[in-house]
């Protein structure tokens, strides 16, 4: 079944090239020009991505990527014209996976697409070769990509689920901020660490009482630590 796309974009031209990219690369796709049609057609249609602008008329980028957060943990690739560092943090917070500021590489962003998709709608799970995994209460089901704490399900986003994932895998072995990036995002990054710790602290915030199986080690990284 052909992945499908939502371009959520006011700007015509950066429309059309984006969408051009994305047909060649066989997606499906569906395009709007503001937040109330996203929604709209979110709720209508089995959307696999989003690529979301913030700069939209009637209803912004921000309050279209806060509502579908509640909803389903879909990737969310996030377009701004600003290039703040703020910006790129409090999109990360209300849960989007990535972030790209304009102007922009049709295909770098294309390869972003691809990446989150692969990741995302894996269904082989190569370095467990398991179809669950459990510490601490934590429940992870890979086939579904769903996550119980207890068994109460938790809605973890994309980059939430990835970084919950690598840490158990891997647990009581340090992570640093930088391995983080390149498994998560796979490209090379030009922002700070503040980023990542954003994630940390969303994906702690889910994980309620069994956040403090997720450790920081000051100027080192993170680790999952089962015995507390």
């Amino acid at each position: 079944m052909r992945k499908t796309i939502l371009i959520v974009e006011d700007e015509d031209i950066l429309r059309e090239i984006m969408k051009d990219y994305l047909l060649n690369e066989g997606y499906e796709v569906f395009e709007v020009v503001d937040g109330n049609e996203a929604l709209t057609i979110f709720e209508k249609h089995e959307i696999h991505l989003i690529i979301l602008d913030i700069m939209l008329p009637e209803l912004d980028g921000w309050s279209v990527c806060k509502r579908i957060r509640k909803l389903s943990n879909v990737p969310i690739i996030m377009l701004t014209a600003r290039a703040d560092e703020d910006d790129t943090l409090l999109g990360f917070e209300l849960g989007a996976d990535d972030y790209v500021t304009k102007p922009y590489s049709p295909p770098i962003l294309l390869a972003r697409v691809k990446r989150l998709m692969k990741s995302r709608y894996s269904t082989t799970e190569k370095l467990s070769n398991k179809d669950n995994l459990m510490k601490s209460g934590i429940h992870v089901h890979f086939p579904s990509r769903t996550v119980t704490v207890d068994g109460e399900n938790i809605n973890l986003t994309h980059t939430e689920f990835e970084i919950l994932t690598h840490l158990m895998k891997n647990q009581g072995i340090i992570i640093t901020r930088e391995q983080l990036i390149t498994k998560i995002w796979g490209y090379e990054y030009a922002g700070d660490d503040r980023t990542v710790n954003s994630h940390i602290r969303n994906l702690r915030y889910k994980l309620g009482h069994k956040a403090n199986h997720i450790v920081t080690v000051i100027r080192a990284g993170y680790k999952f630590e089962e015995q507390l």
